[in-house]
């Protein structure tokens, strides 16, 4: 079965917004198409959907982070602002969007409150989770029919992916060792002269 690590972010984003654009409980405000994302940003998002991007980006970090707030969203969600000649300085994200995406996804029963030994925030709850495993499932072949590779006995795709890596560390020592005896010759020539 597919993982969220196993499969393109930004295309598991679009499935997910376009899944969520079906949900009668998530619709951006009136206002969305004159605001800014955050106090860094110079204008408003391009897109129409940005709505529904965000609240997907929302909803897997709150599946990846476990209880998160709105603060910490806030800071995933900012940047730096261009400040012409002075220096820049790092901003949040707004919070009225975050806190806005956040209460109409646990409407839509894909969040909900919870804690989680002393941290306190949003998590995701079960049909939130079937939901994203659903899309990763539907967005898994596509995967394994681009690239070319198959499943192994085990059923996971990083197996293949491992051998690559084994095969960097290889050449890497192979590199490290011949450094290291082109540097031991010639301190032997000059100990002979």
């Amino acid at each position: 079965m597919a993982t969220l690590n196993d499969i393109n972010p930004n295309e598991f984003i679009n499935e997910l917004a376009d899944s969520l654009k079906g949900t009668s409980d998530i619709k951006p405000p009136k206002w969305a198409g004159f605001v800014k994302t955050g106090r860094f940003k110079e204008r408003p998002p391009a897109s129409n959907d940005w709505w529904y991007m965000r609240a997907a980006a929302v909803l897997k970090s709150v599946y990846r982070l476990g209880p998160v707030g709105t603060s910490k969203l806030r800071t995933k969600y900012g940047g730096k602002k261009n400040r012409g000649v002075a220096a820049e300085h790092s901003y949040k994200g707004s919070g009225n969007i975050i806190r806005k995406i956040l209460q109409q996804l646990e409407k839509a029963g894909l969040v909900a409150q919870g804690t989680k030994g002393i941290h306190k925030g949003r998590i995701i709850t079960p049909k939130g989770k079937s939901l994203m495993n659903s899309i990763a499932k539907k967005i898994s072949p596509k995967i394994t029919s681009e690239t070319g590779t198959e499943k192994s006995s085990t059923g996971s795709i990083q197996a293949e992916a491992a051998k690559p890596a084994e095969h960097k560390k290889a050449e890497a020592k192979a590199e490290k060792k011949a450094h290291k005896e082109k540097k031991a010759k010639p301190a032997e020539k000059t100990e002979n002269a």
